[in-house]
């Protein structure tokens, strides 16, 4: 058979094996053969440093993860995940000795780069965020531009009000390297929308993808990094505009649990209204569950976050909202709507309480348990979690609190967050001997629950705050939104 001729239609054979052979590599060959990696730096290895820095190293990139400690340091180096998130393991040891690395020279990680990202930590310090991390990597990825030749490109990927990297950032890293950014260096914004538990898929299979930039040069760059990502809409915009779609997310999310929240609050007042049908009923409107083509109902992923329970918790939500509150008092703008959301979240913590005293007027020598201290099912993070409020009340109402959760007690135990607080084994080992039993964090585990409680003499009353349990036939239930009188 006469070989095609170079640069013409190759024949149906050369077809099926080329497709065969494709078939036989994996997406991460696929990723090196069909985009030009890049070499890129990330400061920081948070939730959002390692996460990204992980994945893009699985898209095909070469990342240097940046870190002050050396024993965090050795510890991805080996393959270890610092901290608990579905899947990164396996990712991590794939990758790292590969394409991924860390290191504390920060300076040998830029030079040897052509692109960092800043991913440190933006804590809320009651009044506004703490940039203190932010500047200080500015200040020292600046100060290694200054004898760096080539075009370099700085991002922010930390969560940070609008106006931060343009007006703090972009000075920061003038000042320090003696540079003009848009001419010598480029200086972008990139905000992350990762979910704890569900951050490496939210990483791999985006949504969205927000690109912030001071100039097109800057902008490209970030193109070539999320070139490996296919049908995903990408929004290039400025880096102020692009602060500020991040805090609107995150703000709207928080704002949707408090009307959950409010409404369920609504329902149990006024009795025989069980605010999960309420909120099934609601789900069914076509805004949240809208008809696909084949006649099939798809429900939005967003309608999750309308459900009554105990409030929001994690690195973000609280933070991000009550930045966003501030900076809009900074600015003289009223933010009554986002106040409202901070004031009804940390109230039903309080609530959970109230419905434990329905059965025991009292809780002082009550043996309390409390089911879930993540903020949330899928990671051990405590930031801002109602177990902390929760326990802190029991422990003031002289309850004897007991805790379990299936991930989170090792973090538990060293921190100092529950400091009169004990800790049972298993599941089973919480449930015995509770008068009460308050369900907290939606861990697949605690539906068990139901079936441990049963034959027992006395079972401990069980207050749900989370509506896990809702279907289940339990004695003594309580649950946010679960007006009396409905029957159940």
């Amino acid at each position: 058979m006469r070989e095609p001729i170079p640069g013409s239609v190759p024949s149906l054979r050369g077809l099926r094996i080329l497709r065969a052979r494709l078939r036989a590599l994996n997406s991460n060959t696929l990723n090196t053969l069909l985009v030009k990696p890049m070499k890129i730096s990330i400061i920081g290895t948070g939730y959002v440093g390692l996460v990204s820095g992980v994945c893009l190293s699985e898209k095909g990139h070469h990342v240097t993860c940046v870190d002050v400690a050396p024993e965090k340091v050795e510890q991805i180096n080996r393959g270890e995940a610092p901290f608990v998130e579905p899947g990164l393991p396996q990712l991590l040891k794939r990758n790292v000795g590969k394409r991924l690395r860390a290191t504390t020279d920060l300076a040998g990680a830029v030079l040897g780069s052509s692109l960092t990202f800043i991913a440190v930590g933006t804590p809320f310090d009651g009044s506004q965020i703490d940039l203190t991390y932010v500047r200080l990597a500015a200040r020292q990825v600046g100060q290694v531009l200054r004898r760096k030749k080539s075009y370099h490109v700085v991002v922010v990927k930390s969560t940070v009000v609008p106006g931060t990297t343009d007006e703090v950032v972009r000075a920061v890293l003038e000042k320090a390297s003696g540079k003009k950014a848009g001419r010598d260096f480029g200086v972008g914004m990139n905000p992350e929308f990762l979910s704890e538990g569900e951050a490496v898929h939210d990483f791999m299979q985006p949504d969205r993808i927000v690109l912030g930039g001071s100039d097109p040069r800057a902008i490209r760059a970030l193109r070539g990094v999320y070139r490996p990502f296919h049908n995903v809409p990408v929004m290039a915009t400025t880096s102020k505009t692009a602060e500020a779609i991040k805090y609107t997310s995150n703000a709207l999310l928080a704002a949707l649990i408090s009307f959950s929240n409010e409404i369920g609050n609504l329902c149990a007042a006024l009795g025989g209204i069980d605010s999960v049908d309420v909120m099934e009923g609601v789900h069914l409107s076509q805004y949240l569950t809208p008809r696909l083509p084949d006649g099939q109902h798809h429900r939005a992923p967003i309608s999750a976050f309308l459900r009554a329970g105990c409030g929001f918790g994690g690195s973000c939500l609280p933070k991000d909202v009550n930045a966003l509150i501030a900076r809009g008092r900074r600015a003289g703008c009223d933010m009554g709507l986002l106040s409202e959301v901070i004031r009804i979240n940390e109230g039903q913590p309080r609530r959970m309480i109230d419905l434990a005293r329905r059965h025991h007027r009292s809780l002082r020598g009550k043996r309390v348990t409390v089911l879930g201290l993540s903020f949330k099912p899928g990671t051990d993070d405590l930031r801002e979690s109602p177990a902390i409020r929760l326990c802190q009340l029991l422990h003031r109402a002289g309850a004897r609190v007991r805790a379990f959760d299936p991930v989170a007690m090792p973090a538990a135990k060293r921190s100092a967050l529950f400091p009169h607080v004990t800790y049972a084994k298993t599941l089973a080992a919480a449930a015995r001997g509770a008068d009460v039993i308050m369900l907290v964090t939606s861990w697949d585990e605690f539906k068990r629950l139901p079936s441990l409680l049963r034959g027992m003499r006395r079972p401990p009353v069980v207050v749900d705050g989370r509506g896990l349990l809702s279907g289940a036939k339990l004695t003594n239930y309580e649950a946010i939104g679960l007006g009396r009188g409905d029957g159940r």
